[in-house]
């Protein structure tokens, strides 16, 4: 099971109109660690940023699975309650669990969340779905040069 961490990635960014912004970005990063997410963050966005940056921030998330959509360009948090019958009281509990999505509005967000969790079994509700600021998603990727399998 992945464990995702939210980094904030801080820096100065051009402007279309030529005028230098400050940045603050958020990134997804499958990692063992705070430690971890962080030096993989920082080997991810480094390619693509000029100039210094830092990290400002390393949360965990409770994101439980992620759908992943190669022509999307938006991330959905989905928050979906599983509903289980108490077998004591008969009466039933619902257990929250957030799920991501990749896709290119709302309606392809809640299309590729029921195309995913088609073989579900348990009966489910999604209680909400928003559009998150994240900017990209980096899985863990084994194949990678210097990467060990655990």
């Amino acid at each position: 099971m992945a464990l995702w961490f939210e980094c904030k990635v801080k820096y100065d960014r051009m402007q279309e109109n030529g005028m230098v912004k400050k940045v603050n970005e958020p990134y997804l990063v499958d990692a063992l660690s705070f430690t971890e997410a962080e030096s993989r963050i920082i080997e991810e966005v480094k390619p693509f940023i000029s100039g210094d940056f830092s990290i400002s921030a390393v949360k965990k998330t409770k994101i439980s699975e992620i759908f992943f959509n190669e022509t999307a360009d938006k991330y959905y948090m989905v928050k979906v309650n599983f509903i289980t019958p108490d077998e004591k009281t008969g009466v039933e509990k619902k257990t929250a669990n957030f799920m991501l999505v990749a896709a290119s509005d709302f309606k392809g967000a809640l299309d590729r969340f029921e195309q995913g969790m088609a073989g579900t079994l348990g009966d489910y509700e999604i209680a909400s779905i928003t559009e998150t600021p994240l900017m990209d998603v980096y899985p863990l990727d084994l194949s990678a040069p210097n990467k060990t399998q655990v």
